[in-house]
């Protein structure tokens, strides 16, 4: 079963009964893991991936879905939340997540500031005996909690206040994103030890971002206008250059999530083309079968529901599984989109629940039946086991929606406290680039 790395590295303790001190240093010099140099190069180019993910990535695709007096705050928006997201993870969120000890929720804070961390220290890959720094782990994981917590800003773009996005960040990272991540990703977590499937971040990034993304639009409210005014993206050529960088910085994210350079990562690498490229075509044929012509925006769309339906499947599914498995999901994203979201009434401005939280549920759950050998997943056995794997992804999706929702409340009505939330609706009219920052993104 391939899941994330066990916990964060450490020094082996030499035995208390060793005759002598030779003895102990040469015991613990034997069962010392081996840094691999290939697989450290590999993690390291995979965090840059995921990097890449962000920003541009992310930034320009969100940037390009807003109207252009919003253009400028998207991208600020989700630039800061993810440099903010890189200093509070350093601070207490690897330790919080990955730290040594802690219980089933939490790691505890005794790795806090990286405590006891340096270049000597490593983190366990899924091989026994190999290793990488663990410096290149913190980084790797990292990303990914920046990157999930600019994901929520998808659904509350547009009115919600730049200083109000940070108070939220740094709240909703401490009591959503790493105590998730624990549970599912850390040895000692509540769902990793009772064999919940998330190769890549399925519950932890996507569930958990578009569930939050959901109840902080619930409570700010609609847009002025919303509803009543076309709100078209204002560079569709911007989203799809957002699209492949996303796709591209996916298979750091994906194939990475393997630590090590190997053909578990191999895998997942398939299964990221194969998966992603049958979900942009079935959004596609979604909108001609629904009587609309195939658009740009369309297979955008589809091509990120795919990669997040196959991030929880990259390791455990087999192409063919892969393929099915997100070519149904964007077909229950565009419903989502088209249908859901209009039938309730939300104003999630970019969809980021309809493809993420929606998805991201699809996709952990149907990892559940792909991961059978009997479909060309990985396990050892056929048929037998499908059904209590379910249950568990069940179980998992339940506590991280309920655990989420719970704490995207808190952090909104606290940053609402403290900020006030929404901007003016004159600010509002006017356009966050102005408003907010002060700048236009465009000079005409």
């Amino acid at each position: 079963m391939i899941r994330k790395v066990l916990y964060g590295g450490g020094a082996l303790g030499a035995s208390m009964f060793a005759a002598t001190a030779a003895f102990a240093q040469d015991a613990a010099a034997a069962a010392a893991p081996t840094v691999d140099k290939g697989d450290t190069a590999w993690m390291m180019t995979s965090t840059l991936l995921v990097l890449m993910m962000i920003v541009p990535g992310l930034a320009l695709f969100y940037g390009g879905l807003a109207r252009t007096k919003n253009m400028l705050s998207v991208m600020t928006q989700v630039g800061a939340v993810a440099a903010l997201a890189m200093l509070v993870w350093v601070g207490w969120g690897y330790s919080e997540a990955f730290g040594d000890g802690g219980n089933a929720f939490i790691a505890g804070f005794g790795k806090a500031f990286l405590h006891g961390v340096t270049p000597e220290t490593t983190s366990a890959t899924f091989t026994k005996g190999v290793a990488i720094p663990e410096y290149v782990f913190v980084c790797f994981q990292m990303t990914f909690a920046a990157i999930t917590v600019a994901l929520v800003l998808g659904s509350v773009v547009e009115r919600m206040k730049f200083s109000a996005v940070m108070v939220f960040a740094v709240l909703w990272l401490t009591l959503a994103y790493f105590p998730i991540a624990h549970m599912v990703w850390a040895g000692n977590g509540l769902f990793f030890a009772k064999g919940a499937l998330d190769f890549a971040g399925g519950t932890v990034v996507h569930i958990n971002s578009g569930v939050a993304a959901l109840v902080a639009c619930v409570i700010l409210g609609k847009r002025i206008g919303y509803g009543s005014e076309i709100m078209a993206p204002h560079s569709l050529t911007m989203t799809g250059i957002g699209t492949g960088l996303l796709w591209v910085g996916w298979f750091g994210f994906n194939a990475g999530s393997a630590l090590e350079a190997n053909g578990s990562a191999a895998l997942a690498m398939i299964n990221t083309f194969v998966g992603t490229a049958a979900a942009g075509l079935a959004w596609m044929l979604a909108e001609k079968i629904a009587g609309h012509k195939p658009s740009a925006l369309g297979f955008c769309s589809g091509i990120v529901a795919g990669l997040v339906a196959v991030t929880p499947a990259a390791g455990n599914a087999g192409p063919l599984g892969a393929i099915v498995l997100c070519f149904l999901t964007a077909l229950v994203c565009y419903f989502a989109v088209t249908k859901l979201k209009h039938m309730f009434g939300y104003d999630d401005a970019l969809d980021t629940f309809g493809v993420h939280g929606v998805g991201g549920m699809c996709g952990a759950m149907g990892t559940g039946v792909v991961y059978s050998a009997a479909l060309g997943g990985p396990a050892g056995e056929s048929w037998m086991g499908m059904g209590a794997q379910l249950l568990v992804q069940g179980e998992t999706v339940l506590t991280t929606i309920v655990w989420t929702a719970v704490a995207t409340a808190i952090s909104i009505y606290v940053a609402k406290a403290v900020t006030g939330l929404r901007v003016t609706p004159d600010v509002e009219r006017e356009g966050l680039d102005l408003g907010e920052h002060g700048e236009r993104a465009y000079n005409y």
